[in-house]
């Protein structure tokens, strides 16, 4: 009884800042599930990414779209390489030694670590000054449209990162959408959450059932927190200004 409700907890918490920052979740669920209830990595990876696969933030996502923060041609874009890019993730993750893997994991939470604002920073500098000429016929706080041929490889790259460490894939769109976009934090929230939407973890979830590493009631435990908790973040997001999101 006291494991369900720590898993329970454990997807309510990681769902109030899946709501707040358009995160999956994963990069709370699956450190929670190592230290307190002793799952083993590649098991915490497979069951945050079963959950997660779950449409667990619609709620949150209507939501966002009501108030007109979120991009669904970007979102959907982002989705199709969330789906292909979690299938090669996944199959990363179950090939490689057990110890490099934590090891990898290990350096993967320090860079989530790193200073937001400093990484905005650098981006967006080397963005604008690539884009120097294009910059000065816009506005700063202009959004740019981007071609479907440069979205695609961030929904690659965040889907490997969701395949390898059952993450959403949000630590990496939220901060693209910010820096090169130029999308509000908010926006950059609503829209990551609905690329998050759909299903697109299935191909590495079949990968880590098919090796015998979820626990499919642990999943929908977490689950159903998720949904809650996505609610109340996308609440306490959207009552907030951006410069307190941010």
């Amino acid at each position: 009884m006291a494991d369900i409700l720590i898993i329970a907890l454990i997807g309510l918490c990681a769902g109030v800042l899946a709501g707040m920052f358009g995160i999956g979740g994963g990069v709370v669920m699956v450190p929670a599930l190592l230290l307190a209830l002793n799952f083993t990595l590649i098991r915490a990876n497979g069951t945050s990414l079963a959950a997660l696969m779950m449409p667990v933030g619609i709620f949150a996502v209507i939501a966002y779209y009501k108030k007109d923060l979120l991009d669904v041609k970007v979102a959907a874009i982002l989705a199709l390489g969330l789906l292909a890019g979690v299938l090669f993730g996944a199959r990363i993750a179950l090939e490689l030694p057990v110890k490099l893997l934590k090891q990898i994991y290990g350096v993967f939470l320090l860079g989530v670590c790193w200073d937001f604002f400093e990484l905005q920073t650098i981006i967006k500098k080397k963005f604008n000054n690539h884009n120097s000429t294009a910059a000065q016929d816009e506005s700063a706080d202009k959004e740019r449209k981007l071609p479907f041929y440069f979205l695609l490889p961030f929904g690659l790259f965040a889907g490997v990162l969701s395949g390898m460490f059952g993450i959403g894939g949000g630590l990496v769109i939220v901060p693209m959408l910010v820096t090169i976009m130029n999308f509000n934090t908010k926006k950059a929230v609503g829209t990551s959450l609905g690329a998050l939407l759909l299903p697109v973890a299935l191909p590495g979830v079949i990968m880590y059932y098919n090796a015998g590493q979820i626990n499919i009631s642990d999943a929908a435990l977490l689950a159903a927190g998720l949904v809650i908790g996505s609610i109340i973040g996308a609440k306490i997001t959207l009552s907030m200004s951006l410069t307190i999101v941010k």
